[in-house]
């Protein structure tokens, strides 16, 4: 199931943020995002590659999980989820090289195999190389969780 996102407003490329916004199927993120104090961030400029778990994907948690995170004790691990599904710089689907590691900005590695389709860690790459003003969105089928 590919999304359609709608990436130029009026010729302009919208940001990371404002893309997943726009595209419907990501509010949970944008309210992760929100609740982690990320917004300011990825509406930086960057630029960020993003793997971006649809909301199927966070709905696919074990129940109550969301809710969890979104309360405001539990930030940092939030944040630290958040930034494990963020890599500096612009990578591109065909920058990606199979059993490669990137590093995440929360600082942890992610495995990127090529074998089946495109996979980061445990999520399949569903959409790519949405391009936004300030970097790239990876719509990926899963939340990816960093050790510990």
């Amino acid at each position: 199931a590919l999304i359609a996102l709608p990436a130029y407003a009026g010729g302009m490329k919208k940001d990371i943020v404002d893309t997943a916004v726009g595209a419907g199927s990501f509010e949970t993120l944008v309210a992760a995002v929100q609740a982690a104090g990320l917004v300011d961030t990825l509406k930086g400029e960057g630029p960020f590659t993003v793997f971006a778990p649809t909301d199927e994907a966070f709905a696919a948690l074990p129940a109550g999980t969301v809710e969890e995170l979104l309360k405001p004790e539990n930030k940092e691990q939030l944040v630290a989820i958040l930034t494990y599904h963020v890599v500096p710089g612009k990578v591109m689907s065909t920058d990606l090289s199979d059993d490669m590691a990137a590093t995440t900005v929360q600082g942890s590695d992610i495995m990127i195999d090529l074998d089946n389709g495109v996979m980061v860690e445990e999520a399949t790459v569903v959409s790519a190389d949405i391009e936004t003003s300030n970097g790239v969105i990876h719509v990926i089928d899963k939340v990816i969780l960093p050790e510990g």
